[in-house]
């Protein structure tokens, strides 16, 4: 934990925050709605793969503001 609060301080000296952060964002979007439309558009009899999907897309979305707040705390 402690390499990526360092990565995210150097990210945070360079001003290159913002552009990550709304990368990872842009991956989780398309992430979850992935797993939106496999589960909505396709007959899957096993649903584990759109769950995953939806999951990490909304841990995706969540995880720059938390960790950038983290690291602002260090």
């Amino acid at each position: 934990m402690d390499e990526l609060l360092d990565a995210l301080d150097l990210l945070a000296d360079s001003g290159l925050e913002g552009i990550v952060t709304w990368l990872v964002r842009i991956v989780g979007l398309v992430a979850l709605l992935a797993g939106l439309g496999l589960w909505l558009f396709t007959e899957m009899g096993l649903l584990v793969v759109p769950a995953l999907l939806i999951l990490v897309g909304l841990v995706l979305l969540v995880a720059p503001s938390v960790l950038l707040f983290a690291a602002e705390l260090a």
